[in-house]
């Protein structure tokens, strides 16, 4: 007989005495599938979890920027009201103050003393260009310049 003959009648043998092996790998096997297909899913929901709360904080972050926004405007708003011209006014004379007349107004000189006027709007003047102060090699035509080199080849021909 065949060694492979030997094997295999060996195990159909040991396969016939006990049947539940071959159950018990069936069970194994479809336990193995069972194990890998729950960790799949958990690592699934682990991720898709992840998202939905990362998706969920953009959008707390979203609605808080809006909040933020609309409290600025209603407090710039506010703001802008309070210091208007003629709530102003009112604020001046309820406190006891009033416009002044022009006979009351005294000036003070003091000697020595220059007014600064601020860089921004003091304007520096422009350089004036003219056709002499510009090089002659930016005042030259593409036309002049190809006059120019061609007048030279015909001078090195010579």
């Amino acid at each position: 007989m065949n060694i492979q003959n030997v094997n295999v009648n060996h195990l159909v043998h040991a396969y016939k005495i006990a049947p539940w092996r071959i159950q018990r790998q069936w069970i194994g096997s479809a336990f193995g599938v069972l194990v890998a297909l729950a960790m799949v899913a958990t690592i699934y929901l682990d991720v898709t979890s992840k998202a939905a709360i990362a998706g969920r904080e953009i959008q707390d972050l979203t609605a808080s920027i809006t909040i933020s926004q609309q409290v600025s405007a209603d407090l710039q708003t506010e703001y802008a009201t309070l210091t208007s011209s003629s709530i102003m006014k009112q604020r001046a004379l309820e406190l006891g103050f009033r416009p002044v007349k022009s006979r009351e107004v005294e000036y003070l000189v003091v000697a020595g003393y220059v007014e600064i006027e601020p860089d921004i709007l003091s304007s520096a003047p422009l350089p004036q260009l003219s056709a002499l102060s510009i090089l002659p090699e930016y005042n030259e035509s593409l036309l002049d310049w190809a006059d120019e080199q061609i007048a030279m080849s015909s001078r090195e021909l010579r």
